[in-house]
């Protein structure tokens, strides 16, 4: 298959740009749509609730924990070991007429069930002042991530090529959120480090074609903009093929066999690999050229020589 890519004869990426611009326009439209009509999916990092932290004496197994919950009425709590594997968080959503001792009591008499010798060590509650707060910062931070991107991007290449790489990014977060939105995943603080990944591997992707892309501007000359896309894009194709398809391999087996703590994380990552990787191709690269960039814009600034441009002595 790779020695195929090898070929000489650049695959025409830029002959389909409109059409998958057009695709994901038509994508992001319908996640606005989700995400205005149905809105996210909030974690208790961002709703608040109670915290119960419980001490057992062996080792247990975090799934016995959850179905001794769902058999008392506590369904949905998120469990997570905190420390050792025998200390364990456990996190509840609020509940109409019940309040946050009413709620460890039932926690600490399923737990139990379990082990009788399971110890309290912690009953909190935590108020979704804080998580509004986090919500707003985890914003903030991928906001900023992509400003600092473009000023990055802009100072090694060119606005143009900047604007098409924030602009891949955006569509990138935009559709995992959309599909997070759709599905009802929930969305908690292990999300938004997922999202801020999938903004640094995307612009890893982007970063390589758009290397390529100055190279071949300065090194070819009377070539279409287009024709040295499709150039660069094909001849960075094997290795973009093959990062996704390793990457691919360990996020899968994470979503598979990492349990329903980052069952989550691992769906926003899959997400965010898949789309990135069209994105680096199309959304970056067509926007590019939409923005009308061009081999003037990627050679090196002229310095003259002072006195160059007096006659020599006879």
């Amino acid at each position: 298959m790779f020695e195929i890519l090898k070929t000489r004869a650049p695959i025409r990426f830029m002959h389909y740009s409109k059409a998958a611009s057009a695709f994901s326009l038509l994508l992001i439209t319908l996640c606005f749509f989700t995400l205005f009509t149905k809105g996210l999916n909030w974690g208790l990092d961002f709703t608040g609730g109670t915290v119960v932290e419980v001490a057992f004496e062996q080792s247990i197994d975090l799934d016995e924990i959850r179905n001794n919950l769902e058999q008392v009425g506590l369904t949905g709590a998120t469990v997570q070991n905190f420390g050792t594997s025998r200390d364990v968080l456990i996190r509840l959503a609020p509940q109409e007429g019940v309040n946050v001792q009413q709620q460890g009591d039932s926690v600490l008499a399923a737990m139990k069930q379990v082990q009788s010798t399971v110890e309290m060590k912690r009953l909190e509650f935590v108020g979704p002042a804080i998580g509004k707060e986090l919500a707003e910062q985890g914003g903030l931070a991928i906001l900023v991530a992509l400003l600092c991107i473009m000023i990055y991007v802009g100072m090694r290449f060119e606005w143009r090529l900047a604007s098409g790489a924030v602009m891949s990014l955006a569509h990138d977060v935009i559709i995992t959120l959309g599909v997070f939105s759709w599905i009802q995943i929930e969305v908690d603080l292990t999300i938004v480090a997922a999202l801020l990944t999938v903004v640094g591997y995307s612009l890893n992707d982007t970063i390589v074609v758009f290397d390529r892309v100055r190279e071949n501007f300065r090194r070819v000359r009377n070539t279409s903009t287009a024709e040295v896309f499709n150039e660069a894009i094909t001849e960075t194709l094997s290795r973009t093929l093959i990062t996704s398809a390793t990457t691919l391999v360990v996020v899968i087996a994470l979503f598979i066999k990492g349990g329903a703590l980052i069952h989550g994380f691992a769906t926003a990552l899959l997400l965010g690999i898949g789309f990135g990787t069209y994105s680096s191709v199309y959304i970056a690269s067509a926007w590019a050229m939409m923005l009308g960039v061009q081999r003037e814009h990627m050679l090196p600034p002229q310095i003259e020589k002072e006195g160059a441009d007096q006659e020599p002595l006879a």
